[in-house]
């Protein structure tokens, strides 16, 4: 008896567990350059380091190549991994992200902005 509550206790641990685990997610920004500006590596370093401390890993796409397949692609993506929607969320209502409003207008237009959440 003893050892059939004990398998039951741990499945009900383990059910708890699988309940609290938050799904990672992405956040995508969809940019458009200023004309003429670039954006700086001193707001770049300072974005990172935000994004960081908020639970997030930056994948460095804001100068990679974006090829279309369907549609009209940005001219620059933006993808950053955070490890849950709700850490995604907190970051861009952010005093860390809205700080960083005025550098980052000067460089780009963001035109989509979204987090997508992905099973595992």
């Amino acid at each position: 008896m003893a050892l059939f509550a004990g398998v039951a206790i741990g499945g009900i641990a383990v059910e708890g567990l699988h309940a609290q685990a938050k799904l990672k997610a992405y956040s995508v920004a969809e940019i458009e350059p200023v004309a003429g500006a670039k954006v700086s590596p001193t707001y770049l370093e300072a974005a990172r380091k935000a994004i960081a401390s908020h639970h997030g890993r930056a994948l460095r796409t804001v100068n990679g190549r974006v090829q279309g397949i369907e549609g009209t692609p940005p001219k620059n993506v933006a993808i950053v991994e955070w490890d849950s929607v709700d850490d995604a969320v907190a970051f861009y209502k952010s005093k860390d992200w809205s700080d960083l409003a005025a550098e980052r207008e000067k460089s780009q237009k963001t035109f989509r902005r979204y987090v997508v959440e992905v099973e595992q």
